[in-house]
């Protein structure tokens, strides 16, 4: 069983999960992957995982069953568990049991199938899937906080070539993310309006580091970017998180993110990267009333993709400075001279 332990000395959480011993090791890319290998996210196979939870299929077809487009299942090797005791234990070596959620979202029904080289449909139904799953799970108020993540490629650590996301749910709100949000809303009141609202402001007119905007979002190199190449998606106004866009925000970002993808790699090939969504606090009781009544003014909708380019050794293990050999100045011309995207 795991457990989500407090680190005292460095104020943060880490999990201590002994299941994810058997997960899997980056093994399993296209290059040595094994003519015997069964995949168990194709289509055919969905006996292979644990039950569905959720999954956008066609009319007429049944759970655990060909006919979708979309699937979420449980992790096979999770970190953490919807079944264990919601239960926190204050002491010198403080934890709470290893209660939460972590879900597999296959994001395709076809085995070699990269984010790089999807059409809309693909991105529209993925991004409903994860409105779907995090609407749910912000029912349930055990669970404080989301992590919505993709690792494409065995240099971002992914560790099946079939195209995936995961989802994570804590009982805790890491300290990174509680303190992102903190500066957000301390932003917001001193200025009134959003941190990113104020730096899309600023980017806009610079025009530098902008790579494309459509619709309510735009798509930049961030001013301090960790990697190379790494971009930014936000939306330019205040339009909820990722389980309240509208059915026409979703169509306008995925527009722009197949043109984003589509631009990366006509400048990297075919590159392995990470790639994030912000999911805001999901109950009051965790961050305050003020924060979390003006979550949707003080907070914007973002995805952070991270080309995964070069590796980060002892410098940047031992300091948490990121040393990036690429500028993001350099980066956003290079993406906006890509393609005719």
């Amino acid at each position: 069983m795991s457990e989500i332990r407090y680190d005292r000395i460095r104020d943060t959480h880490v999990i201590i999960a002994p299941e994810r011993l058997h997960h899997p090791d980056c093994g399993t890319n296209v290059e040595n992957e094994s003519l015997n290998y069964v995949c168990p996210f194709c289509v055919g196979n969905e006996s292979m995982t644990p039950p569905e939870i959720f999954a956008i299929r066609d009319s007429n077809t049944f759970a655990n069953e060909t006919g979708w487009q979309t699937r979420v299942v449980p992790n096979l090797y999770k970190a953490v568990q919807i079944e264990t005791p919601y239960k926190h234990h204050y002491s010198m070596n403080e934890y709470w049991e290893g209660f939460g959620a972590h879900e597999v979202i296959i994001d395709t029904p076809n085995h070699l199938t990269s984010m790089r080289d999807w059409n809309e449909k693909e991105f529209v139904v993925w991004i409903k899937t994860l409105r779907q799953r995090v609407s749910d799970l912000r029912r349930d108020n055990r669970i404080a906080y989301i992590s919505l993540f993709k690792n494409e490629g065995c240099d971002a650590g992914a560790t099946q070539t079939h195209s995936h996301t995961q989802l994570i749910g804590l009982p805790i709100i890491p300290k990174e993310e509680r303190e992102w949000y903190a500066r957000n809303y301390e932003y917001f009141k001193s200025t009134g309006k959003s941190l990113f609202e104020s730096i899309l402001i600023q980017e806009e007119e610079a025009n530098i580091r902008i790579v494309k905007s459509y619709g309510d979002f735009s798509a930049f190199c961030p001013y301090a970017s960790a990697y190379p190449f790494e971009v930014m998606i936000s939306s330019k106004k205040a339009l909820g998180q990722i389980d309240t866009l509208s059915d026409e925000s979703i169509s306008q970002l995925a527009a722009l993110l197949i043109a984003i993808f589509k631009k990366l790699k006509c400048q990297l090939g075919n590159f392995h990267f990470n790639l994030l969504i912000a999911t805001a606090p999901l109950q009051q009781d965790t961050v305050g009333e003020g924060l979390y009544s003006h979550i949707n003014e003080s907070s914007r909708f973002s995805i952070r993709v991270m080309p995964r380019i070069y590796r980060h050794g002892g410098f940047e293990a031992g300091t948490g400075v990121i040393i990036n050999p690429v500028s993001p100045e350099l980066a956003a011309k290079l993406l906006r001279e890509s393609c005719d995207v």
